[in-house]
């Protein structure tokens, strides 16, 4: 990454934050609490990027489309121009015959899906995963100086992926950026790419959550629009792991991908809102009503392929509007096995939130505290965030027995900030 801080980039119901400043104290810091017993190993940090080189599918877009005063990231979050116009990452695709796009089709229920329900909804897909040293495909910039991301390796035209190996069947992760950002927004790719160095396939939809709804609120009419069409907010929650489902049928089922996947291994990954996809996913109930604090919820998906999960600064609600049900009653008895990285100084997704909800899982679970760490994501920490994740993953998804051995007794990583469990 170009600079060692950057945001994770997410503005999660501003309304509702609005009223936690009146209201309640939205954050806690967990940093006192004892951890469990038994879990003291202090671990090495993976290496960062990982052995292997990562290439990526074709994502080549056409940057003179863009206004002069446009900013190209509008596109891939999918903030309309006006009330009237659209935009999303498909209006600058410059190969879109040769590009990954999978169409979602919103079921009929207005209660969840809103102004979406029964309608189709495309989203672009991008997947990275481990190459051969020599891959002599160039890398590709995205339109610098507006960003500073390359994408390595990249596939043009029909070009089929050069994997490490063709004769292995890779595991697979399922990623899911925060609310507002993409997969090639720069600390989301940096992840991507992190996990691919390290031998998974990963498969990571543009969500494009500004298409369904824009909780930015900068006067008091934005906040009336948003209160006035929460619906679409609950609608934009249930889409993410739809499209998630719906990019790993295109992939495992595609010519040039389905040989070189394991099917039987597949896990997942997802930053803030990510993370609460990745419950939903698992059969979490998600709040669909925001007028009586939560206390009605509902199952969106359930998909069975997603064998365990890894949640950065994990989204579970606020303390006056939790985001499965109140008490986080929409996670009990849900057994996705599930990890949990949050800061102690995180408001936007507070530890106390993940603290309860990780708490009524039913399957394996974690959940490790970063001191001090607010909503963002730094190199500081990098090692501690994808030392716990690949560990994580590499147990439950690959089945590795040093992974699961190492599991058994882990309780920080080495450097970094400090790092621990407070729910196992």
């Amino acid at each position: 990454m170009a600079a060692a801080t950057k945001s994770v980039r997410v503005i999660l119901v501003p309304l509702v934050l609005f009223l936690c400043a009146f209201l309640v104290s939205c954050g806690d810091d967990d940093d006192d609490q004892p951890g469990p017993d038994g879990l003291t190993e202090v671990v090495q940090p993976v290496s960062l990027p990982g052995p292997l080189e990562v290439a990526c599918s074709n994502v080549a877009q056409d940057f003179t489309r863009l206004g002069a005063d446009e900013d190209v990231t509008d596109y891939w979050e999918g903030l309309p121009a006006d009330e009237d116009t659209g935009r999303y990452v498909t209006d600058l695709l410059a190969d879109p015959d040769n590009t990954l796009i999978v169409t979602v089709t919103a079921p009929q229920d207005s209660d969840i899906y809103g102004d979406f329900a029964g309608q189709e909804i495309e989203f672009v897909v991008v997947v990275c995963y481990p190459t051969t040293d020599d891959n002599p495909r160039p890398d590709y910039p995205l339109n610098p100086p507006q960003t500073d991301v390359v994408v390595p390796h990249m596939q043009t035209g029909s070009e089929a992926p050069l994997f490490a190996d063709e004769s292995v069947r890779y595991p697979v992760v399922v990623f899911s950026h925060g609310y507002m950002g993409s997969p090639i927004t720069d600390d989301y790719f940096f992840a991507i790419s992190v996990l691919a160095s390290h031998g998974y396939v990963v498969i990571a939809p543009f969500h494009g959550d500004l298409r369904f709804s824009n909780l930015m609120i900068e006067d008091l009419d934005d906040a009336i629009a948003v209160a006035s069409n929460l619906e679409n907010f609950t609608a934009l929650q249930a889409l993410r792991p739809l499209s998630i489902s719906a990019a790993l049928d295109l992939v495992l089922t595609h010519p040039q991908w389905q040989d070189h996947l394991d099917e039987t291994r597949i896990g997942g990954f997802g930053a803030s809102m990510g993370g609460e996809t990745m419950l939903l996913l698992g059969g979490a109930g998600l709040t669909t009503s925001f007028f009586d604090l939560g206390s009605s919820w509902e199952q969106i998906t359930l998909d069975e392929r997603i064998l365990a999960a890894v949640g950065y600064v994990p989204y579970f609600g606020q303390p006056i509007l939790p985001a499965f049900g109140r008490d986080q009653d929409g996670l009990e008895g849900i057994d996705l096995p599930f990890l949990g990285i949050s800061g102690t100084a995180d408001t936007t997704a507070p530890i106390t939130e993940a603290e309860e909800g990780i708490s009524r899982l039913a399957g394996t679970r974690r959940l490790v505290a970063l001191s001090g760490v607010t909503h963002e994501f730094d190199e500081a920490w990098a090692g501690d965030i994808f030392t716990w994740a690949l560990t994580f993953l590499d147990a439950e998804v690959k089945g590795d027995q040093e992974a699961i051995d190492r599991l058994s007794t882990m309780g920080s990583v080495e450097g970094g900030v400090e790092d621990r469990v407070v729910l196992d």
